[in-house]
């Protein structure tokens, strides 16, 4: 072989050589854009199922839970504010108070409440658990059972004022708390991941 087909011959081969080491690095460079992708797209559907849970579920909740607590406070200082219970066995609300209490029970408290009901039981596809939590269920009881009460008032029947399962507001509120937190933790985290 001479010297010049030597040369073309080296040519070639780093000419192949070269194509192939660039095809490889093509694939690579493919390979790490389409992981990248994948991953913004896992991170995208999370973000949106985050999102999806706050502004359907979590928010409404924790709104509905704080204002009722506030109107509750507002009741309580105007209605029996030395008593640590509205309804005592030693100490029952006179007829005034009696009827105080179906007033904002009516308009204000089982409204409230009804939508909290309607939320969890339209939306239990968006619980952080795979269970519905003790709470949320006690919540709903509450709620169905304090119907019977409201139906009875419709028919001039005050012979109840309370419902036979207590609201269970320091359970709700931990866990409406403690969860939309999270998630507002996490909506956080995944935006900044995103924007990486």
């Amino acid at each position: 072989m001479t010297e010049f087909e030597i040369k073309t011959l080296v040519a070639i081969i780093l000419a192949i050589v070269g194509y192939f080491v660039k095809y490889l690095n093509d694939l690579r460079i493919m390979n790490k854009k389409a992981l990248l992708e994948s991953k913004k797209s896992k991170l995208n559907s999370e973000l949106n199922r985050v999102n999806e849970q706050l502004e359907k579920f979590y928010g409404p909740l924790k709104a509905l839970r704080e204002s009722s607590e506030i109107a509750w406070s507002g009741f309580r200082q105007k209605y029996r504010s030395n008593t640590p219970h509205y309804f005592s066995n030693n100490d029952m609300p006179n007829e005034e108070e009696l009827k105080a209490w179906r007033l904002w029970m009516s308009i204000v408290f089982m409204p409230n409440n009804n939508k909290m009901f309607e939320i969890i039981n339209s939306r239990l596809d968006l619980l952080i658990e795979e269970e519905m939590p003790e709470s949320l269920k006690l919540l709903c009881a509450h709620v169905a059972a304090y119907k019977t009460v409201l139906h009875k008032w419709e028919q001039n029947d005050f012979s109840e004022h309370t419902s036979i399962i207590n609201f269970p507001s320091k359970e709700v509120n931990k866990y409406v708390d403690s969860s939309f937190s999270k998630l507002k933790k996490r909506q956080n985290e995944l935006i900044g991941l995103i924007k990486e």
